[in-house]
């Protein structure tokens, strides 16, 4: 059975998947004390993982959300999602993700509408290019889900 996990603690114990979504641990250093964070398992197995923190009163922002690379295209980024969306539904009215162009689809195909972008976004604020399936992130796409 899938479950949905809150690391309370160590929140680098699973720092292998939050890096397959933000490849420099620095950035990562930026946000995570300020987030949320959650695993996915199965049968005591880590899946996945998310990391989510408050933007105002009223919307939440994913700011790093990994599946096992062994993982992908099973449904469990789809199930991480479900279950992120639930756990805040009530306590605020929509949540935000931001992604390079390769995510677009993904989050689309989990409710998720564009909302924003912030042009040059990887380049800016990155010390090395950054790269998705082949391809040079730059830009930043935020979409936005009503949860």
């Amino acid at each position: 059975m899938v479950q949905l996990k809150k690391l309370t603690d160590n929140k680098k114990k699973y720092i292998d998947l939050l890096l397959l979504a933000d490849p420099e641990e620095k950035a990562i250093d930026k946000y995570l004390n300020d987030c949320e964070v959650f695993y996915l398992t199965e049968n005591e197995k880590v899946l996945g993982q998310c990391a989510a923190i408050e933007i105002d009163k009223h919307k939440c922002e994913i700011k790093n959300l990994a599946v096992c690379k062994t993982m992908h295209r099973k449904g469990y980024g789809k199930n991480l999602i479900a279950l992120i969306c639930e756990y805040y539904k009530g306590k605020y009215t929509s949540i935000l993700v931001g992604t390079a162009d390769n995510g677009i689809e993904f989050y689309e195909k989990c409710g998720f509408k564009i909302s924003h972008k912030i042009k040059n976004f990887f380049i800016d604020n990155y010390d090395i290019p950054i790269y998705d399936d082949g391809v040079q992130c730059i830009d930043m796409i935020y979409l936005e889900k009503k949860i």
